[in-house]
């Protein structure tokens, strides 16, 4: 949206139907099908789920630790797609240290939104991200909770605590969706006129 608010034309893409209200934009299917069809820009969002530190305490599992390496497979297809622009994001994990380390690290707040997540990028030949709104960290919401399992307290963003009471399903879409402060910046920032784009 970011994207074709500027007059890009700009497609998602995904396995998944959108939840967006233009499915015209959304090309539902593998993505490793649609990397040579001559797109500029690609800027792409693959899943975390195997990939962040948060999910080192489950690999022990076989099982995972499979899934793991074919997400970083899929990880290396896109960093060696043949478009000349590329942004790559996901939290801090396991990226940084069994392909290489972001370009970049950014936080929602360093763009006008009040809320803590720390972003990595990959990047080939995009600048880094220049903040354009930065609030300071008392200006951010936080929900401060005793922790009954580790019996201590704790203090998490609001916005990320606030989903722990959605469905499984919804909270992994609340707390993956892009904030849209770095939308913005990612639209102006990265690009130029008739750039044609494609978000994974």
């Amino acid at each position: 949206m970011a994207l074709r608010s500027r007059g890009h034309e700009a497609h998602s893409c995904d396995i998944l139907p959108t939840t967006g209200k233009h499915p015209e934009w959304h090309i539902q299917g593998d993505v490793l099908n649609q990397l040579d069809k001559g797109w500029d820009m690609m800027i792409a969002f693959p899943p975390c789920t195997y990939l962040t530190v948060s999910g080192n305490a489950w690999m022990n599992d076989p099982e995972r630790q499979k899934e793991r390496r074919k997400a970083l497979a899929f990880i290396r297809k896109l960093m060696k797609a043949p478009i000349d622009k590329i942004a790559i994001e996901n939290p801090i994990g396991v990226i940084s240290t069994a392909i290489r380390k972001p370009d970049q690290i950014i936080q929602p707040y360093f763009f006008g939104d009040n809320a803590k997540k720390s972003t990595c990028l990959w990047l080939k030949n995009l600048p880094l991200l220049e903040p354009t709104d930065m609030l300071d960290d008392d200006q951010l919401e936080y929900k401060h909770w005793y922790d009954k399992k580790k019996k201590r307290w704790r203090r998490q963003p609001l916005w990320y605590y606030q989903a722990r009471d959605l469905s499984d399903e919804e909270r992994r879409r609340v707390r993956s969706k892009t904030f849209q402060g770095i939308a913005d910046a990612m639209a102006d920032q990265w690009t130029t006129k008739n750039i044609y784009s494609i978000a994974v």
